[in-house]
């Protein structure tokens, strides 16, 4: 935790309210974003109870499992799950614009500007917690080596036709999670955490509830309050008012209300399967269909005030204006779903269940330069985050009290202005280290050259002046002028080139085998009851 973040944290708590740990919104907000909030079974992590699924605040979808138990209503819950959020993917599939890329050209191996197909937008699935984003990443794993009856006429328990599709696409919001920066798959609870500090724990900060309630304080409440009613202030019947964020359940509601109405469904199902003649038979299906239709009101209550909670964060965040950068990184996401709906519609596999050597070292690597190209872009589109790096010696904002031109010695001069500047930060400069200021959107390299007698420092411009003799015009900072330096780069640096994957060494478990067929993942004791 920064010295910003701690000192924020020590403000929430004597104002009673959220300190803002940003002034810009450093995530991207689709105009229609499809929110999820899911429940399980307690205790079976593979075994879906419910959930609301829409785009619209007013009009969520409620899916339930009246018997988890049921591997037929399991696959039935799957199949209503794909019928909601597949046409949602697929919206976003065919607005297309035309870009250039630069590629290498199998024969001559140079690069070559090519013109490609980039999807024009893209998805963004909204959960209410982190844990949520562990589950969506939990049911593409046990969805998409699912074989239909179209597939295998032959496959026992065949899943619904869709259902493999929707783990695969769910599989890959959950890769792109991991990624810093993107916004294809996001909790609500990290968007506002980013943005937020309060006065409580990181681990309080995972209840959405009391999240929100230090946020958006009611009147005449300081947020601790709020956030304690939140976390445990309960009905007359002793339900919560303010259920758990998914996908896990409170332990009152699961014995006080719901296993008596499972039961009852249950005692309702096998008496209609013992019925003896059309009357009966007709009576015992009204108690069925109001055995379910209990269940469905109970799971109901349990996720309406998530539900709403998770659409009050994306008001609130909305209010803050976007990030400079953040489109950059919304592009990157476009391009991780415009590849993988590539893959799909060519017909390649599903993802393998274990990733190669050369595969996971280029996925932790992308996922380390995104870490640091994200901290980066964070500091320079917001004073405050940069205020955090300031007071680690990390960056240093300083006036330009003199500007004295100065060139190389060879035998075509290239300008080098010295400039002597000012600042009351302490930045960790030493000799020859070099600083960075953003130019047009592009780093500008400058060197520590040493303290003038008054204790200034000096700086020497290295970069972006043109190939003239003299600086082009708006490249060297004027007197005057007021500058944010960096010690950090602007961009990450690209690591080694990797190998092949066929080219993978003995060391690593050699070239991935061709001839052997992916299979499913093996059962494991999340995925059956």
């Amino acid at each position: 935790m920064s010295l910003i973040s701690t000192l924020a944290r020590m403000e929430a708590v004597e104002a009673g309210r959220a300190q803002p740990l940003a002034t810009v919104r450093h995530r991207h907000l689709a105009e229609r974003p499809l929110v999820f909030v899911p429940l399980t079974t307690a205790g079976e992590a593979g075994a879906p109870l419910g959930a609301l699924v829409g785009t619209d605040p007013d009009e969520p979808r409620l899916l339930v499992v009246p018997q988890p138990r049921d591997r037929d209503l399991r696959f039935a819950f799957l199949a209503e799950l794909a019928d909601e959020i597949l046409p949602y993917v697929d919206s976003f599939a065919d607005g297309v614009e035309a870009v250039e890329k630069n590629e290498t050209d199998p024969e001559t191996g140079k690069k070559v500007k090519v013109e490609v197909e980039l999807c024009s937008d893209a998805p963004q699935l909204i959960l209410p917690s982190r844990s949520g984003v562990e589950y969506v990443r939990l049911l593409g794993r046990s969805m998409r080596f699912r074989r239909t009856a179209e597939q295998d006429p032959e496959t026992p328990f065949p899943a619904p036709p869709r259902v493999p599709l929707l783990g695969r696409w769910l599989t890959h919001f959950g890769d792109r999670a991991r990624v810093p920066g993107s916004s294809l798959l996001l909790a609500a609870t990290d968007l506002l955490n980013r943005h937020w500090a309060t006065g409580q724990s990181s681990l309080e900060d995972q209840h959405l509830g009391a999240l929100l309630a230090w946020i958006d304080v009611p009147d005449g409440e300081s947020g601790a309050e709020a956030a304690l009613r939140a976390e445990l202030g309960r009905d007359a019947a002793g339900q919560l008012l303010c259920p758990p964020a998914g996908p896990a359940t409170d332990p009152a509601f699961d014995n006080r209300l719901l296993a008596p109405a499972i039961e009852r469904y249950d005692r309702a199902r096998q008496a209609l399967g013992t019925a003896q003649d059309g009357a009966s038979a007709d009576e015992r299906l009204g108690e069925l269909h109001r055995a379910e239709r209990e269940i469905r009101r109970l799971i109901a209550t349990q996720l309406k005030p998530t539900w709403d909670a998770v659409w009050r964060a994306v008001e609130l965040l909305r209010e803050l204006p976007e990030g400079a950068r953040v489109p950059d990184r919304w592009t990157r996401d476009r391009w991780s779903f415009t590849a993988h709906r590539d893959r799909v519609t060519a017909g390649e596999p599903p993802q393998p269940r274990r990733d190669d050597a050369v595969t996971a070292a280029r996925k932790l690597a992308a996922r380390e330069q995104a870490q640091g190209q994200l901290e980066a872009q964070e500091a320079l589109d917001d004073p405050l985050v940069l205020a955090g790096r300031r007071l680690t010696g990390e960056a240093f904002v300083a006036e330009v009290v003199e500007v004295t031109m100065a060139w190389t010695e060879s035998k075509r001069p290239a300008p080098r202005p010295l400039l002597t500047v000012r600042t009351e930060d302490r930045p960790h400069l030493g000799e020859g280290v070099k600083v960075y200021r953003s130019l047009d959107g592009k780093p500008q390299t400058a060197q520590f050259a040493g303290h003038d007698d008054d204790g200034s420092m000096v700086l020497r411009i290295l970069d972006r002046m043109g190939r003239g003799k003299e600086p082009a015009e708006g490249s060297v900072p004027e007197k005057g002028e007021r500058l944010a330096w960096t010690l950090f780069e602007h961009e990450a640096r690209v690591g080694a080139k990797l190998p092949d994957p066929e080219e993978t060494p003995w060391t690593h478990g050699g070239p991935p085998r061709a001839d052997v067929a992916e299979l499913p993942d093996a059962v494991t004791p999340e995925d059956v009851l």
